[in-house]
């Protein structure tokens, strides 16, 4: 991806202004650019192609995986676009409802699509621009991880193993449907109670997996993640389909690029191994918190009805841990 971007560095080079506080200098999950003392633009686009088989789900889902990206900056979406790539002979009907599982989410989230793009192609993409506000002083990156810090997972794991069954047509109804569930689900809350405990880092997991993403984080902060497997949350058939190794080619790409950065301890199988590079969609937040902060907002998060987990911690270093 670096060699992708380095013709925008080249056109770019020199200072970056000062209105730009998150670009390409510093990759994250969303752009920022400060409007005001008190107000800064959040822009993210995202789209994918279908994961689920029902039309309305796939488009909630790309919806509440676009808006994720605003979530994890601490950012607030009101406005966005919707990105439409659509096969010709696909029913009306069929894309219609594409379009209405987006829409509903987006009204979920208080956010207005005003309009969009849509092409022809073979196989269905769908996603959405969003843009939306953050104070410039609170602002969430995935940089700023400090030795000590607890890590708080939002969302559990195992949504791409559970989509690939779906895809072979081994998964159960009932495991799909959790999924869905999860995926359709909104992190505004999880964003919202990070910025109030004055989390350190924050980013949502998605398709580089848990330890991708956690990677990005470390790297970024210049420290070491300590990952507790067992404390790792997944959805109920994860580990069913993990011991089938219905995994998506993106698990094995990301144990590819980042797996030389993770140490596992003895005693886990394979299968546990891969389950933390399984790619997700539409995942939670992982968010770095001081001790004290972590366990205020787990309190708080349960009586506000907001799962969290704690999965690990930061500490020296430059490696991810994951014990058994």
């Amino acid at each position: 991806m670096a060699q992708v971007l380095r013709p925008l560095h080249d056109v770019y080079s020199g200072a970056q202004p000062t209105n730009l506080l998150v670009g390409l200098d510093q990759p994250d999950d969303a752009v920022l650019w400060k409007v005001d003392e008190t107000r800064a633009l959040v822009l993210t686009t995202d789209f994918f192609t279908p994961v689920v088989d029902d039309p309305y789900d796939y488009g909630a889902i790309a919806a509440a995986n676009s808006l994720s990206d605003v979530y994890a900056m601490g950012g607030v979406p009101f406005l966005a676009l919707s990105i439409a790539a659509l096969p010709p002979e696909l029913p009306s009907d069929f894309l219609a409802e594409i379009i209405r599982g987006g829409a509903d989410i987006a009204k979920q989230a208080g956010v207005i699509i005003a309009g969009g793009h849509t092409i022809q192609d073979k196989e269905p993409k769908f996603g959405l621009v969003v843009l939306g506000w953050v104070d410039p002083k609170k602002y969430l990156t995935k940089k700023g991880l400090i030795p000590g810090d607890q890590l708080v997972l939002t969302k559990p794991l195992g949504f791409g193993v559970t989509t690939t069954a779906l895809k072979r047509r081994i998964a159960a109804e009932a495991d799909v449907q959790e999924a869905v569930g999860w995926m359709k689900g909104l992190n505004h809350k999880a964003s919202d109670l990070a910025v109030k405990y004055n989390a350190h880092s924050c980013t949502d997991v998605t398709g580089f997996s848990l330890l991708g993403h956690g990677w990005e984080m470390a790297e970024a902060s210049r420290v070491g993640l300590r990952i507790q497997f067992q404390s790792l949350p997944f959805i109920s058939g994860a580990m069913k389909y993990a011991r089938d190794w219905t995994f998506p080619g993106g698990a094995s790409d990301n144990k590819h690029f980042y797996g030389k950065h993770v140490k596992f301890s003895d005693g886990l199988e394979e299968y546990e191994k891969m389950l933390t590079f399984d790619p997700q969609t539409s995942g939670g937040l992982l968010i770095g918190l001081s001790e004290k902060d972590a366990n205020e907002y787990l309190e708080v998060a349960e009586v506000e009805g907001q799962p969290a987990w704690i999965i690990g911690e930061v500490i020296d270093g430059d490696l991810i841990e994951v014990l058994n």
